[in-house]
């Protein structure tokens, strides 16, 4: 399987589990400010006229965390430090982390950093990255190597 597959379905498997972490937080009433769906959704409606339903939501979301991260990852997988998939997967949920508090959060008019939503706002959104990340390099690496088969001597 080529690593651009294995990416895209590490991505998609590490955005259900990050999916699944959104709904359990929201159920709890942790940080119901925080509602990255409702964001995307909002920010769809309002600069590209999409329909105000949450479905929309959902549907960037999984776009975001499947296509868009998981290609980018496995374009830049070579290049991440770390020696193993689940510690490049970390690195690379901290880059998209920031891009998204540096990008995405003014969008949706929270401030950068989201802090318009209070401190724990980015401090909570860094570990779901980081949970994200880890599961996206887990899967990534369970699904195969890019790496040569070496024959032992």
């Amino acid at each position: 399987m080529n690593r651009y597959l294995r990416s895209i379905i590490a991505g998609f498997v590490a955005t259900v589990v990050l999916s699944a972490l959104m709904l359990m937080k929201s159920a709890m009433g942790l940080m119901p400010a925080l509602d990255i769906v409702k964001m995307l959704t909002g920010v769809a409606h309002g600069m590209m006229g999409l329909p105000d339903n949450l479905a929309v939501g959902w549907i960037i979301h999984f776009m975001i965390g499947t296509v868009l991260w998981g290609v980018l990852f496995a374009l830049l997988y070579g290049w991440l430090p770390g020696r193993g998939a689940v510690t490049k997967g970390l690195v690379f949920a901290t880059f998209a982390w920031l891009v998204m508090m540096v990008i995405a959060m003014p969008m949706a008019g929270v401030g950068l950093f989201g802090m318009k939503l209070g401190i724990m706002a980015p401090v909570m959104a860094l570990i779901l990255h980081w949970i994200w990340g880890a599961v996206l390099g887990a899967v990534f690496g369970w699904l195969g190597s890019d790496e040569p088969v070496v024959a032992a001597r």
